[in-house]
Formats: structure tokens, sequence, C-alpha cells
């Protein structure tokens, strides 16, 4: 559904214009309802959800088991810190302050469309991962099954 990089910036008021590219695929996706949540795994970056998709990932990690730490985590950085948003007539989105500051996004950021969702990194951030090669040990056997 969603594929590419797009340097974007975000304005004084914390707003994100959603790149023309992929306007009509958001609004065909979800009806221009997306959600904003941390992401649990990577330090500088936040996900952004189609509506539809978010509701199977927040069923899925509301049903993990409470009794585990880690479930825990997950579950406050996902469902609690959720955000629904809507573009408004110049598809803005805007971004929650406290997520910005989080994921140390400022005024440049970078967004990545990964299939089902995108990713909104801080340029810091996105440069920083860009950078980093995979060496062999960190091949998976699923990885090393892929014909590149």
């Amino acid at each position: 559904m969603f594929q590419g990089e797009t340097a974007v910036t975000v304005d004084d008021k914390g707003r994100l214009a959603i790149p023309t590219a992929y306007r009509e695929s958001v609004a065909g996706a979800c009806a221009n309802r997306l959600v904003i949540t941390y992401n649990p795994f990577e330090p500088g970056c936040l996900w952004l959800f189609p509506h539809a998709e978010w509701e199977k990932v927040r069923d899925q990690v509301n049903a993990l088991p409470k009794v585990k730490e880690a479930h825990r985590d997950m579950q406050m950085k996902l469902v609690g810190a959720a955000t629904v948003v809507e573009p408004d007539g110049a598809a803005r989105i805007l971004l929650p302050a406290s997520q910005r500051a989080a994921a140390g996004i400022e005024k440049r950021a970078v967004l990545l469309g990964m299939g089902n969702k995108f990713e909104l990194w801080s340029e810091q951030a996105h440069l920083a991962k860009i950078r980093q090669t995979l060496g062999e040990d960190d091949i998976t056997h699923e990885m090393a099954a892929l014909q590149l």
C-alpha cells in the first residue's frame, strides 16, 4: 500500500503535510483517519497507521497478557499513546507535541511508506539508521532466503 521515502517539514504548529503522492491512498485506505503512536522498537520514530489497520494492531497488542512487563510497556507505547488525526483542508495532520518531543522530531523529518503503515523519523535518527549496515551475524535465515 505505502512505500517510498519522502523528506518532509513540520511547521511551527507541529503540522505535517501529507505528501501529494500519498493523499489518494490515505483517503482510500482509511477515509483520512490516521493513528499516530510510538514505535516501541526504534528511538526517533513514530508510526502512522490507517485507522482500520490500526484497529487490528491495537486488538493484538491489547490481547497480550498484562502480567509481563514487556507486554505492558508495548501496550503503553502503542495503545496508550495512540492519537487519531485527520488531515485538514490543506492535507496537514497535527502531530502531538509529546510524541514529537519524545521522538526528537523537529522541523525536518523523513516519512517512510512501509506497506501497511508509515514511519515518521526525526531527520537525525533516520540518517543514523540508514548509515548502519547489516553484518553477516545480523542475517537471519529468513533474510538469507531472499533473492535480492
